[in-house]
């Protein structure tokens, strides 16, 4: 039987067409649709995304990331049946860098650093061995002023740089990227990788926490007020084996200009793989090529993003209060 809710692909200003396809994809209730708006109910829309799961995944594939706008998601507990909806198995937040709260169920904030602070690009956890293949951004207040989540594709970033920077990209993919974090005992909210020890490795037990690391492939070291964490050599090119193509897949950006704190220096957070510093100006080079293909679409309340982690980086910019964004991952 068809849906009496139709999912309708549309278009809004600040898309991108790569390859004729639109970036991102922009799914709607049709206006003209059968159910009037005001009778749309979060129980259709779900049932909707289940009923259309093989459209809704073609459409991610081809895409790498999909916005759902005026649909009626109007909490945290709306968001998590979105993303139940799905079927997709969560990945718990293990050996992320981000300070979080868990909300409901499989939701908890986006990364909750201060307003004034800009999160640059990265894939998702890109630092770790396990990291989401998926993952949901749902706007529950939409913020005054800013504030917007920019996406870009990932191999049109790689392609770019491969084209400018040849040797550098050759010796990246030769070498991967080794990662250092200082952490804290506990968390430190005016910090955009303020997470400490215990949250990031959801314990309070020392040997819980080194057999935890370990299972991520990190070296964790013990400090006089908390932990080291070295991770790598680990690739900072990856191959996307269901769109066969090299893909920008690091947190090389994020963590040479982002990764500063009272315990961390950014420019010492990320070398390459044999731990020779990366060259200043390509990484800021490579900030620049990401500024100019991403594309940052201001957020409306119960707006939900889809994004496939292994296709696009996303980053955060400054905003003026209030904004809520939550989000969610996905094995």
């Amino acid at each position: 039987m068809a849906d009496p809710l139709l999912l309708l692909e549309t278009r809004i200003a600040e898309q991108k067409q790569y390859e004729s396809k639109p970036f991102p994809a922009v799914i709607s209730p049709p206006s003209s649709s059968s159910i009037p708006i005001h009778a749309l109910s979060l129980p259709l829309f779900t049932q909707c995304i289940k009923n259309q799961k093989p459209y809704l995944d073609s459409l991610l594939l081809g895409s790498g990331a999909v916005l759902f706008r005026g649909f009626p998601v109007n909490s945290a507990v709306d968001f998590n049946d979105v993303v139940e909806a799905f079927g997709f198995d969560e990945l718990p937040y293990v050996g992320g860098a981000a300070p979080r709260s868990s909300v409901v169920g499989r939701v908890f904030t986006a990364n909750e650093s201060p307003p004034d602070q800009k999160i640059p690009f990265h894939h998702e956890m890109a630092q770790v061995p396990e990291f989401p293949s998926k993952l949901f951004f749902y706007c529950e207040v939409e913020p005054k002023c800013g504030g917007e989540t920019p996406i870009v594709l990932s191999h049109v970033v790689y392609e770019r740089m491969k084209d400018k920077h040849p040797e550098f990209v050759q010796r990246l993919e030769e070498h991967g990227l080794l990662y250092v974090r200082v952490l804290g005992e506990d968390d430190d909210p005016s910090s955009p990788i303020g997470r400490g020890w215990k949250s990031t490795f959801l314990t309070q037990d020392k040997n819980l926490a080194e057999q935890r690391a370990a299972n991520l492939g990190l070296k964790l070291e013990w400090t006089e007020d908390g932990a080291k964490t070295v991770m790598g050599p680990i690739p900072g090119i990856k191959y996307d084996e269901s769109r066969n193509r090299k893909v920008w897949f690091n947190s090389m950006v994020a963590a040479y200009t982002g990764w500063e704190d009272k315990r961390n220096d950014p420019t010492k957070a990320v070398t390459f793989g044999d731990g020779k510093p990366l060259p200043a100006d390509i990484v800021h080079d490579c900030l620049r090529v990401l500024e100019e293909e991403c594309v940052a679409v201001p957020w409306q309340r119960g707006d939900v993003l889809l994004i496939d982690n292994w296709a696009v980086l996303h980053s955060r910019r400054p905003f003026d209060p209030p904004r809520r964004v939550l989000a969610s991952l996905c094995k």
